[in-house]
Order: C-alpha cells, then sequence, then structure tokens
C-alpha cells in the first residue's frame, strides 16, 4: 500500500498534489464519507494521465480483495450506463471519481481515500497497521437483464443472501427479525462521519438454527471479504444481530443490517424493480483508523505531569 501511494504521489504536479493531498490532521476532510453525486475534496480522475489513472486504481487495489475490485469497476462502469438512462442531462461519467492521500506514508500515521458517486473506501495506517472502512459500494441500477436474466448486478450476492437467510428462518425467529414492515429510504448511517450501533438490533446469531447461523455467517464473510485476507481476519467475530426491514420479495424496496462490537454493515434496495442498491461496512470504534489509532496515541511517550 505504501508502494502504491508513493507511486501515485511521484505522477503528480503542483496542482495536483494541492488537490489530491492533505496533513493527517485535516479531519473534516479525512472523517469523511459522501457516497452521493455531491461535491467532494480529492484530484479528480478526469484529467489524468494514464500513468497516474492506473497508479489511481492499482492504490485502490491494495485496499480491496479481487472480487470487492471487480465490483469497484463495475459501478465506475454504471455510471454510463446511469447517464444513458436519465438521457445524459446530469452528466455522469465513470471519470467523476477523486483520490485523496492524507499525510506522508511511511509515517505513523497517514492514510488515503477514493470516492465517488456510490464508492467510498478508506484506508487508515497508523504504526504500520491498516484499518479499513468505510467501505461503501453502491450500484444504480443494481441489476441489467437481458432476456430476463441478469447480465450485470454488482451487488447481487449480497442481496440474495440477505434474503435467504430471511427467509430461512422459522416463523417466530422471523418475526424478531424482521423490525419495521418498510424499508427506510436509505442506510441507517448515511453519511455520518461516527457509526453509531442500529436499534433495534434484531435477533442475535445465538438464537438461530445451524443453518441459520451458517448463512448469517456467510453474509458477513461477504462483506468482510471486500478486504485482503489480512484485515478481513481482524474483523472476524461471530457476536452478531441481524435485523430486516421491508418485505422479503424480490424487487421490493428492503433494508438489513448485520451487527457486531465493531462491525456494522447495512444494505438498502432503496427503490423497486431493477433497483438501486446502497452497501456499507462500518466499524463503530474502528472507522477511519479510531482502533489504530487510539492504540498509537495509547503507545506514544507522554510528557511528565507536574
Amino acid at each position: 500500500m505504501k508502494r502504491a501511494v508513493a507511486t501515485l504521489l511521484a505522477t503528480f504536479d503542483d496542482r495536483q498534489r494541492a488537490e489530491g493531498t492533505r496533513p493527517f490532521a485535516a479531519d473534516a476532510d479525512r472523517r469523511w464519507i459522501e457516497y452521493r453525486p455531491e461535491p467532494r475534496p480529492g484530484l479528480l480522475l478526469a484529467g489524468l494521465g494514464t500513468d497516474a489513472r492506473k497508479a489511481v486504481f492499482r492504490l485502490l487495489a491494495t485496499g480491496l480483495s479481487p472480487a470487492a475490485f471487480a465490483q469497484t469497476m463495475a459501478i465506475i462502469g454504471l455510471e454510463e450506463v446511469l447517464d444513458r438512462r436519465e438521457g445524459y442531462v446530469v452528466g455522469r461519467h465513470s471519470e467523476d471519481y477523486r483520490v485523496l492521500v492524507f499525510g506522508t506514508p511511511g509515517d505513523d500515521r497517514w492514510g488515503w481515500r477514493f470516492e465517488g458517486h456510490h464508492l467510498s473506501v478508506t484506508m487508515t495506517v497508523a504504526d504500520g497497521v491498516v484499518s479499513p472502512a468505510p467501505v461503501f459500494l453502491g450500484a444504480n441500477p443494481s441489476r441489467v437483464d437481458l432476456a430476463g436474466r441478469p447480465v450485470l448486478r454488482p451487488l447481487g450476492v449480497e442481496e440474495d443472501l440477505g434474503r435467504e437467510l430471511l427467509l430461512s428462518m422459522a416463523p417466530a425467529t422471523r418475526r424478531r427479525a424482521v423490525v419495521s414492515l418498510q424499508a427506510p429510504g436509505d442506510i441507517r448511517t448515511g453519511v455520518q462521519p461516527r457509526a453509531a450501533a442500529v436499534s433495534p438490533l434484531g435477533v442475535p446469531r445465538q438464537d438461530l438454527r445451524a443453518g441459520e447461523r451458517a448463512l448469517l455467517d456467510q453474509l458477513a464473510a461477504a462483506y468482510l471479504g471486500r478486504l485482503p485476507d489480512a484485515l478481513a481476519e481482524r474483523l472476524q467475530t461471530d457476536d452478531l444481530h441481524f435485523a430486516w426491514e421491508g418485505p422479503p420479495e424480490p424487487g421490493r424496496r428492503c433494508y438489513y443490517r448485520v451487527q457486531g462490537p465493531d462491525l456494522l454493515i447495512e444494505f438498502d434496495q432503496t427503490a423497486d424493480g431493477d433497483g438501486h442498491a446502497h452497501t456499507v461496512l462500518r466499524r463503530p470504534h474502528g472507522d477511519f483508523g479510531g482502533d489504530v489509532l487510539a492504540a498509537h496515541h495509547a503507545e506514544a511517550p507522554h510528557p511528565n505531569r507536574r
């Protein structure tokens, strides 16, 4: 990751460095998540040369698994599909994404973010330890069909596993898991810089039958699987709760969340039909490096107090 950032920074001229870098202490820009088509800080892909653009994507790949990297490339391409559907009036384009590097790679604290419409990936490094999150992936449309069959469905695994888990539950358990009959308009955490547990928690993993627990574990693994194995392993837990909102039928607006002590997963299908999906992996204690920064401050020497 450090090598990839150094390669990217070496492509910058003075203007690009001013747009694409910030001090690590610039919290207003660093503790930031924005997945809507809104203004955002950072260096825009549009206008970058081939070497710089490739360096951006190679950096992004260091923080994502191969499958999640493929999902991000599909999501970026969907900007052109959505622009066509909207009659080219909004001006969406697949280079409307920005990269931002915080601090100096190799220092005790630094990080980076890649973000644009339906994508936000943040990685923070303290004392050589990488803290991943938030990782937001969305898709609009979330499904493109040919002859009634999907040819592109970037978040189909996440949607199908959540619904399969819900429908596998015994009726009494399902009633506990369904905390609302109407889906929210968006993920509950939105663009808040600090994510907190969402109530109600729903049904705990220990109250599920063996097959249901296995499906919940698969669902959590699908989100943790967005990260390289070494990063995902640190976030694994079996202390999970699952909650669903909305109807269970495919093609309808729906929402679910999976929560653990430092894990918050959300999926929201915000539109009926071919859909408009939002998904996020967040960490109430570890977002934007909260966990590694706390450890860094705890180990840092303190001046003697009088």
